[in-house]
């Protein structure tokens, strides 16, 4: 495989990219923005994406192996071009919080994306996926010598910025039924199915995964689910979650 990203043209790309999106997933309030970031090279050139698809190299991780790890060197960033990574914090007495679940088009592995300094989180692959890899020192040669992709890469940052910007947030000022809400609504707009009146989430999402999200821990999560179904806002199944009343759901989390 020669980079998947400089195997077809940069309109056709871009068309099959819309309609194929699957949307990062990350506590906001504006569900608009949860995708600011994707395709972020989409305004480079043909020939300018191929170029910077030229000074990557291709890589592949199965689901739960590791990227990056908390404390490791800063080497570069990832861009990735199939399956799903979620980036991750570990505390110092072990608690976890998930910070995002990135798909196609967006890429990990910042701030420091020249290099230098420590991660300040890790990654795992949450599917089999495959990422191109951007060491920092290709990285400079492109800045230095492409200055569309300077712009892309400003503009990348810009949306992660954004994107943990609306994290903290969410955390600082929503209560955790707020923020449990709030998750739902994402789920449903970016993975769930309508379905009648009912809008069914086929995302398979454990309870444990909720808890990690919203900062809590999967007992209360449990708890909290089974007090939104007796409310009659939604309907657990075994894989997947029927939002029954997205409305009394959205006002709940506001």
């Amino acid at each position: 495989m020669k980079h998947m990203l400089a195997e077809t043209s940069t309109s056709s790309r871009m068309d099959a990219g819309e309609r194929d999106r699957v949307s990062a997933v990350y506590l906001s309030e504006e569900l608009g923005d949860l995708d600011e970031g994707a395709n972020f090279l989409n305004r480079l050139s043909g020939a300018e994406l191929e170029a910077a698809c030229a000074a990557g190299s291709s890589c592949s991780f199965s689901k739960g192996e590791g990227v990056f790890f908390q404390g490791d060197q800063h080497n570069g960033i990832w861009l990735i071009e199939e399956g799903a990574v979620r980036t991750f914090y570990v505390g110092p007495s072990g608690r976890e919080i998930t910070l995002a679940y990135w798909t196609p088009g967006h890429f990990i592995g910042g701030p420091e994306v020249f290099g230098g300094g420590t991660h300040m989180w890790s990654a795992d692959a949450q599917t089999d996926s495959r990422l191109l890899y951007l060491t920092g020192s290709s990285i400079r040669r492109l800045v230095d010598t492409i200055p569309s992709f300077a712009v892309c890469l400003i503009n990348g940052l810009v949306a992660k910025g954004k994107c943990y910007s609306a994290l903290v947030q969410m955390l600082g000022t929503r209560s955790v039924t707020e923020r449990l809400a709030q998750l739902l609504i994402i789920l449903g707009d970016t993975h769930g199915r309508q379905e009648g009146n009912r809008l069914l989430i086929e995302r398979k999402i454990t309870h444990e995964h909720l808890a990690t999200i919203v900062g809590s821990t999967r007992q209360w999560v449990t708890m909290t689910l089974d007090k939104f179904q007796k409310k009659g806002l939604i309907t657990i199944g075994r894989s997947q979650i029927r939002i029954e009343n997205y409305e009394m759901l959205q006002s709940m989390a506001s």
